[in-house]
């Protein structure tokens, strides 16, 4: 059975990869700006694992057919 994500779907996806695309540039930036070391080791952190969240969302976007 194949499945196909819907437009709704599509679109909410598209969305979060926008704001996560923001996020991570933000934190990015902040990363540099940022003095505190911990605040450095945190916002790496998240940059991190924005990174593969963004890079999950692209995946679904672009494998939009799941072979079950």
């Amino acid at each position: 059975m194949t499945k196909f994500l819907g437009l709704h779907e599509t679109l909410d996806l598209h969305e979060l990869l926008s704001f996560k695309n923001l996020c991570l540039t933000k934190a990015t930036t902040m990363s540099i700006l940022a003095q505190d070391p911990e605040l450095q080791a945190i916002l790496s952190a998240d940059v991190t694992t924005g990174t593969q969240h963004i890079q999950q969302l692209q995946q679904f976007l672009t494998n939009r057919r799941e072979n079950s």
